[in-house]
């Protein structure tokens, strides 16, 4: 009889679980040292990686896995730490988006220097080109079936929409 404990799939999510354990505890640590929680970080990440650096507060929860309550919350501590604004949508008054300021900027690229270093030594380095492009479209598939709201805004917003509105909003 076969032992129900030796199935590749218990041994797939295990492998999974404890990599991104031992690598947030790492990460978490250097983000510490420069003032930001893994949450905080993320969120700045992809506010910097999106159109505008700004996305819809909804779109940043759905990528986030927060609730919409959960990146308020998030989004109200980092404006009041300088790092983000809100910025109201121009075409859905309900809505709004939140945007990395020149001082989230800043910080994010005071940090950066340092993850990407703790990145390739302690995950992209450890896998050669093929293995690592293996890795990633395996959890882009995974990503897009377990969460598939993760991109959700990324490309909502045109960089001209960013500048028709930066213009606007300095007008009024």
């Amino acid at each position: 009889m076969t032992n129900v404990f030796d199935d590749p799939r218990i041994t797939a999510v295990g492998l999974l679980f404890e990599a991104h354990a031992g690598l947030s505890a790492r990460f978490n640590a250097q983000l510490e040292e420069h003032g930001l929680s893994a949450v905080e970080f993320e969120v700045i990440t992809r506010l910097a990686r999106s159109p505008g650096n700004q996305l819809r507060m909804t779109d940043l929860a759905a990528q986030t896995s927060l609730s919409t309550s959960g990146v308020t919350r998030v989004v109200d501590r980092m404006e009041r730490d300088g790092l983000l604004t809100r910025r109201a949508c121009p075409n859905d008054r309900r809505s709004s988006y939140a945007v990395v300021t020149a001082s989230g900027m800043q910080r994010l690229n005071e940090t950066l220097p340092g993850h990407l270093q703790m990145i390739e030594q302690w995950f992209t380095g450890q896998l050669d080109p093929e293995a690592l492009a293996a890795l990633l479209d395996g959890l882009r598939r995974v990503r897009d079936a377990a969460h598939p709201c993760a991109t959700a805004g990324s490309d909502d917003v045109s960089p001209e929409q960013v500048a028709a509105t930066d213009n606007a909003s300095r007008r009024h």
